[in-house]
């Protein structure tokens, strides 16, 4: 099981870092193309998107999760295994919201790299979640760290939509930038209004998400084998 495991944790590892390339050199030439001489905000711009800060964390974890299950036989520590919780939830809500709300919406990076796309926000998140159900070390983590997961989400959000007004998009000619159109309140039908509504119900999505996960890594462990409480 463990040789099983080391394989698929690198190997997404490899295919999430091959995708977050592919799609940055696509967009890179698609600015080049479209007159940009320096892309540095467009750059911040690629890495400001949760799927590719997720998908990003998500790569390291797995490395760091594969040379874990290579070099030690006992449980995971109770750092790891809430770093693998919480990147869990971020890719399972990063598939259910890209695959309900965005797909087939042009996003402002650029060009879209089909396979690219589909490998950060489809093959990623089903495989972190098949991880986590069954790979082996997982140790149980305790029902109140629920809020250290949802500590990236919230300051994602608030970075979003501070610096969001004060970005200028060279690609569409608007004087603000918003990753997706659900937190863009200048686009949306009722301004800051439709967007605390979509923040507050993929909030809740997110703690659904995270106390599920949670809820897993104390299915069937004992008591005495509990790392936190």
């Amino acid at each position: 099981m463990r040789p099983l495991f080391v394989v698929l944790r690198v190997a997404v590892a490899v295919a999430i870092t091959v995708a977050i390339i592919a799609q940055l050199s696509e967009s890179l030439g698609f600015w080049r193309e479209s007159g940009i001489t320096d892309p540095t905000i467009q750059v911040v711009n690629f890495f400001s998107f949760f799927t590719i800060e997720s998908n990003i964390a998500s790569a390291v974890v797995l490395v760091i999760g594969a040379v874990q299950l290579i070099m030690r036989s006992r449980p995971d520590s109770a750092g790891y295994t809430l770093a693998r919780a919480s990147v869990t939830t971020y890719m399972v809500v990063t598939g259910l919201v890209y695959n309900l709300l965005l797909r087939g919406i042009e996003l402002p990076q650029g060009s879209t790299v089909g396979w690219s796309n589909e490998i950060l926000h489809v093959v990623a998140p089903v495989y972190l979640l098949v991880d986590w159900l069954f790979a082996p070390g997982r140790s149980a983590i305790a029902a109140r760290t629920i809020w250290f997961v949802l500590v990236y989400p919230i300051v994602w959000v608030g970075y979003t939509l501070i610096r969001g007004p004060f970005v200028t998009d060279a690609i569409f000619g608007n004087d603000f930038w918003y990753p997706y159109p659900f937190l863009n309140p200048v686009t949306s039908a009722d301004g800051y209004l439709s967007v605390a509504i979509y923040v507050v119900v993929i909030a809740a999505a997110i703690a659904l998400v995270a106390a599920a996960v949670l809820w897993v890594s104390r299915r069937g462990q004992t008591a005495e084998s509990r790392l936190t409480r």
